[in-house]
């Protein structure tokens, strides 16, 4: 980046949390950026790794983006401040994503700029704490009860009249929001919960019309915008299945919510930004929701421009941050949203999608539906398939014409086969040691299961299918919830595909290719994978790597990986040596008269001047096999010149196909990991392509629970080399030279640590 970009975004705007990979939250990132760049503000993204990646629209639309994990406390503020102190400071720091608001307020008060206070967005960000404050403060609350297992829910019940809510403490899009009538219903409820180890809430049903307020916080005061009402889906899921805005109420029904939101607002410590309250009118009066540091969903960034002509939501708190004069546009129109809701089951057909899409009144239009793709069903926002947004002269204009437009587009759906359901848990877990490499230290992962259950018809919990298990490491950018959400709306998507006869294998490929195409994360895609080739295996009766017609593995005979400042074995195994610190040159020479094999690997950790200055050992050393030595690739000729015994394999970076070409092509070797490819499917591809190459193949791993590795070894006949002991660190499983698949049951093998006894 040059000096007059980087002088440009230090004047601008630091977009925290970038957009997430929905089209929504993506349109709604662009025109927050467009409305700095329309003020002459320069722009810099952060957002996760896998996230900043599946989202090039953002990135485009910004001056400049970097990875920063939002979700880590203070990560954010530290980078930023870092920034800072180097003269690149920002002049606003705005989010537009729900759980980016704690960074968005902890990076502004780091910096001393305008913001809300992060106590007061950790407050509403807890559903259960923001519950407690607004009663404290005199304001109509549902009872509620934070819940850590099944017998405080059943107490709860037993104590209050019903019927009742089971939330997530802390969520977003109404997932795994369920509606409870009674002590039956429950046990179905918490196993729909995104995290079901996490403490969640059980709260009173509040019977009435909703609606939620939509405002801007200018000089520190709430202004609201307007009042929009809602529709929703039958329970017992909240699925939001239209808008109308503003809501058509008498004036002083409108007032008084007006009123009700702003002494909300103020006592919760809130004051800059924008703002959305979900609230209910009542027979007793009004009872407020959920409250929102940011704008609302369901396209209402593209409905209140509309209904206030000129209004830029995102440009106004722009201005009001740097002390510019704000007049906000009168509201003088409507706007509705619809979404689609087609019953579950397999599209065979989609007519008239054009023609409405094609109505002049249309602001935005979408259907992520076509022929062959399956219906799953409606949980929450995130199973959403189309919406159209229309733009009118009044409320009741607005909903009808958006209820017609989607009425008009005819949707044909076979019924569903018996579709398995989808659960997935998340599960933080200290490794049994700390792990270290060139650039970071791993203390914790997250274990991410997800199984598929067969339906017993009674809403209850039936036997487990498919089961697939992997480890999130934050330290690569991979968030374990997040990775939850992914894989659970991409098993439910392609459960219905997967029950008809026929090739059990292609529907899975064809739909986790798509989902790759659509930036679906890797371990996500990985996970959903391992679930429904388990679970094809289990119903043709034979293991994983059978089904797929890979070689028997055999034993598989380990790497002895030794992360940077342990001691190095002297025991005859082949050794991993881990590099690309500044105590290289140190350890290659304590490795001058070891027997074993080795392989060096230095995480992309040197530079041309490191390989100079190490060469001369490196060649005496002369590995078996030099993995990601430079950052450069341009030195990987001169390297492997200077090596001609030794393998060079490409490793950090290789994630598709064309990644494993320039491997092979620049090289000659890489090392495949399948959850960074997204399973084995993907990652089979890439090994029988440098298979035909003549490369060299690793087959690696990343610190992974032992369900993870038995499943990647399965493809140890295709490698030249096994990297696959990232379990150890996960689990309690003894650390061995070598092992073998017991395949004794269908499905996904188990490790057997015997000469051929089972695990």
């Amino acid at each position: 980046m040059n000096t007059a970009s980087r002088e440009s975004e230090s004047r601008g705007l630091l977009l925290v949390g970038g957009g997430g990979a929905m089209t929504l939250s993506v349109d709604v990132a662009v025109r927050a950026l467009e409305q700095a760049r329309s003020r002459g503000l320069g722009t810099h993204v952060t957002n996760q790794a896998d996230t900043l990646a599946a989202t090039p629209e953002v990135t485009a639309a910004a001056d400049g983006a970097t990875a920063v994990d939002f979700t880590r406390p203070g990560e954010t503020a530290d980078w930023a401040a870092a920034r800072a102190a180097s003269g690149e400071a920002p002049a606003v720091v705005f989010g537009v994503r729900e759980m980016a608001q704690v960074a968005v307020a902890e990076t502004a008060e780091r910096l001393g700029l305008p913001g809300n206070p992060p106590a007061a967005v950790r407050r509403i960000r807890t559903k259960d704490a923001c519950r407690e404050a607004l009663a404290a403060a005199g304001f109509r609350q549902p009872a509620v009860r934070l819940c850590r297992g099944e017998a405080d829910a059943r107490a709860f019940l037993a104590e209050t009249p019903g019927p009742w809510v089971v939330k997530p403490r802390d969520g977003a899009d109404s997932a795994g929001v369920r509606r409870v009538t009674g002590p039956a219903d429950l046990r179905a409820a918490l196993d729909r919960l995104p995290d079901p180890e996490a403490p969640f809430l059980v709260e009173e049903f509040v019977q009435g019309e909703e609606f939620s307020v939509e405002g801007i916080f200018l000089g520190g005061v709430p202004r609201v915008l307007a009042v929009t009402a809602k529709e929703k889906l039958e329970p017992p899921y909240f699925v939001e299945i239209a808008h109308v805005l503003p809501a058509a109420l008498p004036q002083d029904t409108r007032q008084e919510i007006e009123d009700t939101v702003r002494a909300a607002l103020t006592a919760l410590d809130l004051r800059f930004g924008l703002f959305h309250v979900e609230l209910w009118l009542t027979t007793g009066g009004i009872v407020l929701g959920e409250v929102h540091a940011r704008i609302g969903g369901g396209w209402i960034h593209r409905m209140l421009p509309h209904a206030r002509p000129g209004l830029e939501p995102y440009g106004a708190v722009y201005d009001d941050a740097l002390g510019r004069s704000v007049e906000l546009p009168a509201l003088t129109r409507a706007a509705a949203t619809r979404y689609f809701a087609p019953p579950a089951g397999r599209v065979t057909a989609v007519e008239g999608w054009e023609e409405a899409a094609a109505h002049p009144a249309v602001l935005h239009a979408e259907l992520r539906l076509a022929p062959g793709d399956t219906v799953s069903g409606f949980r929450s926002g995130g199973d959403r398939v189309g919406a159209v947004v229309v733009g009118a002269d009044t409320p009741e204009e607005a909903r009808e014409l958006a209820r017609a437009l989607v009425d008009s587009v005819r949707i044909t759906v076979e019924p569903p086969a018996q579709a398995p359901e989808v659960a997935v848990t998340v599960e933080p877990r200290r490794l049994t040691s700390s792990f270290q490499i060139s650039h970071m230290t791993i203390e914790t992962v997250d274990i991410v299961r997800l199984r598929l259950l067969s339906a017993d018809g009674d809403g209850g919990e039936g036997e487990t299918e498919g089961e697939g298990e992997i480890a999130a490491d934050l330290g690569y950018g991979q968030d374990g919830p997040a990775i939850a959400a992914e894989a659970r709306t991409l098993a439910r998507a392609l459960a219905g595909e997967c029950t008809a006869t026929g090739d059990p294998v292609e529907p899975i490929r064809t739909r986790l290719a798509k989902a790759a195409a659509d930036g679906v994360s890797a371990p996500a895609r990985m996970l959903v994978e391992m679930a429904f080739l388990d679970r094809a295996a289990r119903r043709a009766g034979v293991p994983v790597w059978q089904l797929l017609g890979l070689p028997e593995p055999g034993r598989i005979r380990l790497l002895h990986t030794v992360p940077i400042g342990e001691e190095i074995p002297r025991d005859g195994r082949p050794l991993k040596i881990k590099l690309g610190g500044p105590d290289d040159e140190a350890v290659l020479r304590s490795l001058l008269g070891v027997e074993a094999p080795l392989i060096l690997d230095a995480n992309r950790g040197w530079d041309r001047a490191d390989w100079e200055r190490l060469r001369p050992l490196v060649s005496e050393l002369a590995p078996a096999v030099l993995e990601d030595p430079v950052r450069d690739a341009g030195l990987l000729p001169e390297i492997r010149a200077a090596l001609p015994a030794t393998a060079v394999l490409l490793d950090e970076g290789i994630a598709t196909p064309a990644d494993a070409e320039f491997a092979v092509r620049v090289a000659g070797g890489l090392n495949v990991k399948p959850m960074r490819f997204g399973g084995l499917l993907p990652a089979l591809t890439a090994l029988t392509d440098a298979t035909g190459h003549g490369a060299a193949r690793m087959l690696g791993c990343f610190l992974e629970p032992p369900r993870a590795i038995a499943y990647a070894a399965q493809l140890a006949g295709l490698c030249d080399w096994s990297d696959l002991d990232g379990h150890f660190w996960v689990s309690d499983d003894p650390a061995v030279a070598e092992y073998g698949l017991d395949s004794s049951a269908p499905g996904i093998p188990r490790i057997a640590y015997g000469q051929g006894g089972a695990a």
